[in-house]
């Protein structure tokens, strides 16, 4: 790359990857850090000098390889990305809340890839390396960060990042940016207001955990709420949450604390309402019990493609724990009271779709809408 070549590249900002290895390999051969003057030091004894006006770009380019989340740095804080997904060829889509949508190749390679994925899982307090080929965590920022390596990712390291939303949103906001209509609002402002139990389903990205927690901001301030999680993501605008979060076990195989364990100790907290993040597993006895038990108001989250499928869901992950299928039936019918469906609609856009009620019949456990949103023409604004 020649002086010219770089003072004059309009991409200048976007220093390749090799350029930063090589800055990065003169740093550590001379024991400096990635302060801006090391850098541009470094540049400038690999023969690259650039004019005042690019300077500062490429110093904080490489300063973003060396230090920091490489070329995602600036998609963290992109209004509106909510969804940040890395392929092993380097190519980047974002989600903006609308669908996914290719962004172009922002990695060199699946070696720029992974150096950065280990970086997240360092930040994460995570390993990524060929003993522990995939990372689930939450980074200190609050960003939800899932990696797998080759030969694991067949084609490639592959990132996956969830950006929380700051704060959160409100059913008011829900309402005006269309995820939630007028006649939905009220329907579950009731089921807040009742103290009624309640499951939020939909498929992964449709916007369950955004909606819980705009509902949960309703909850009179008075109400303690105790949120178990597997990975932190609820963020409610209310002022007495106490958050837990599940622990994987460490490289010796010690240390680990499941959900279970954590929604057992949130019956001893004094909840006024109990809230599992995302129920994938055996906790969902504990839950349903808990609910059956005088813990009113108490919700989660589940993956189900339609509130229909949600028996069916439940059943499964209650055989998981031991219970057989008509004891989790059972359970099911008595403790919660509503299930909130949430999907994308023609769109793109995440919309709550329906709210159901649970009841037995003959053919077992069904669901009964209250609420069904009428299909409607995507706002142009979305």
């Amino acid at each position: 790359m020649t002086t010219a070549s770089v003072a004059t590249n309009p991409q200048a900002a976007s220093v390749s990857s090799g350029v930063a290895d090589r800055v990065r390999a003169r740093l550590l051969s001379q024991g400096r850090e990635a302060s801006a003057a090391n850098v541009v030091r470094a540049l400038r004894s690999e023969g690259i000098v650039l004019d005042e006006t690019s300077l500062l770009d490429v110093v904080g380019a490489v300063q973003r390889e060396l230090l920091g989340a490489g070329p995602l740095e600036k998609l963290f804080v992109e209004p509106g990305v909510t969804d940040i997904l890395v392929m092993g060829d380097g190519r980047v889509w974002i989600d903006r809340g609308h669908g996914l949508e290719d962004h172009g190749r922002l990695f060199s390679d699946d070696a720029h890839v992974l150096r950065i994925a280990t970086r997240l899982a360092g930040w994460a307090g995570r390993r990524l390396d060929e003993a522990s080929p995939f990372v689930d965590a939450r980074l200190p920022n609050g960003i939800r960060l899932h990696c797998v390596m080759a030969p694991i990712a067949t084609d490639g390291t592959c990132i996956s990042l969830r950006i929380p939303r700051s704060g959160g949103l409100t059913i008011e906001q829900l309402v005006e940016s269309g995820s939630l209509d007028a006649q939905g609002a009220d329907v579950i402002t009731e089921l807040i207001a009742e103290k009624r139990s309640f499951l939020i389903t939909g498929g992964t990205g449709s916007g369950k955990t955004t909606v819980l927690g705009a509902m949960l901001s309703m909850v009179p301030p008075a109400e303690r709420i105790v949120v178990v999680e597997d990975t932190a993501e609820l963020q409610p605008d209310h002022p007495h949450v106490i958050r837990m979060q599940s622990r994987p076990p460490n490289i010796e195989g010690a240390g680990h604390i499941s959900m279970r364990d954590l929604v057992r100790q949130a019956l001893r907290m004094r909840p006024d309402r109990i809230v599992v993040g995302e129920v994938r597993g055996a906790e969902v006895v504990d839950l349903l019990t808990a609910l059956n038990t005088g813990h009113e108001g108490g919700c989660g989250t589940v993956h189900a493609n339609s509130p229909a499928d949600v028996p069916t869901r439940i059943q499964a992950l209650g055989l998981m724990a031991g219970v057989p299928r008509d004891a989790v039936t059972a359970l099911l019918v008595s403790a919660v009271d509503a299930v909130v469906h949430v999907q994308r609609d023609s769109a793109g856009r995440r919309i709550v779709g329906s709210v159901q009620t649970l009841h037995e019949s003959r053919r077992g456990c069904v669901v009964t809408p209250i609420y069904e949103r009428e299909p409607s023409v995507c706002r142009p604004a979305c």
